[in-house]
């Protein structure tokens, strides 16, 4: 079966952003490519971007979160229209409310946890960084 990998671009702060889902989740990175580790004659970096991320990912369960920071050449990413989701589903109360209360802190709230009309535990924010998260339990029945 496909898993879905969500994957989300920075305006230069990939890092930064991953170090707090990190502290969140747990876990360790997979891999962290930096612009400068692509750097050759035909596709040189400036060095103002050489340390920034080209590629980062996170395992969690069984997906990845992955990202990156755009290149300031290629434009800047509008972070407070990013109409994407990431919808993650727990094993319990316990830990929706765990990851809700993590990822929403320095956020804003659109729907706090609670049992919600289709039966399942809720809660949807969009974080400190612009990212928006739907968090579910679904108690098997």
């Amino acid at each position: 079966m496909a898993l879905i990998n969500p994957h989300i671009n920075f305006n230069g702060n990939a890092e930064e952003a991953f170090n707090f889902y990190k502290s969140v989740f747990g876990g360790e990175f997979e891999r962290i490519v930096r612009f400068k580790d692509i750097s050759s004659a035909e596709y040189p970096i400036p060095e103002n971007e050489a340390n920034k991320i080209m590629h980062i990912a996170l395992p969690i369960g069984q997906n990845i979160l992955m990202g990156n920071d755009v290149p300031e050449s290629m434009g800047r990413v509008d972070e407070n229209e990013n109409r994407s989701k990431i919808s993650v589903s727990v094993e319990s109360r316990e830990e929706a409310d765990k990851l809700f209360n993590g990822l929403s802190a320095g956020g804003n709230i659109e729907c706090p946890m609670g049992d919600s009309p289709w039966g399942s535990y809720f809660g949807m924010f969009r974080d400190k960084y612009g990212i928006e998260w739907m968090v579910d339990f679904s108690p098997k029945k």
